[in-house]
Parts: structure tokens; C-alpha cells; sequence
């Protein structure tokens, strides 16, 4: 059986809360973990899931210095920068 220590617990980003503050959404926390007895770590995304007036999947991802696209949208199969992501917010909202 695989035991899992959690080593930080990720926030959800304050931009992308107050871009999304106008839909109906859900906030899942995420975390890195390290899998005991390896040197393997596991990285769970934050989760913002807008429900209302359409339905997306942020995933928010902690990447490092290389890639500049922390995020990604499921329904676009896509990687976002918090730019563009505060622009797809605004053209839902019209």
C-alpha cells in the first residue's frame, strides 16, 4: 500500500477568485505530496469549478520557471497563462 505525506498545501490564486467572484463556483485546495519510501512526489492541482452560467474546469497547477502556463482548462484540453484565463473569464461574462 502506497503512504503519502503531505508536504504543502497550495492556495487557490486571489486573481482567479476575484475574476470568477460574479459565476457560481467551487474551490478544491491542492497539495504535493511525497509517496514514502521513494523519492516520487505527486502534484494535485487547485480545482476552481464554474458552474454557473457555464461550466469550467480550472486546474492550477504549482510548475516551475521553465513553463510560464500554470494553468489548464479541461473542456479546452488547453494551457493558459493568468492573462489569458482573466480573458476567457471576461468574454463568458458578456
Amino acid at each position: 500500500m502506497l503512504e503519502f505525506k503531505t508536504i504543502e498545501t497550495l492556495k487557490p490564486n486571489t486573481e482567479i477568485l476575484e475574476a470568477i467572484k460574479d459565476y457560481t463556483y467551487k474551490v478544491k485546495k491542492g497539495a504535493i505530496k511525497h509517496i514514502l519510501h521513494t523519492n516520487l512526489q505527486i502534484i494535485e492541482p487547485i480545482e476552481y469549478l464554474i458552474t454557473y452560467p457555464t461550466t469550467l474546469t480550472i486546474l492550477e497547477y504549482k510548475v516551475n520557471e521553465i513553463s510560464n502556463k500554470p494553468f489548464f482548462i479541461k473542456e479546452h484540453n488547453q494551457k493558459y497563462s493568468l492573462s489569458e484565463i482573466t480573458q476567457i473569464l471576461k468574454k463568458l461574462k458578456i
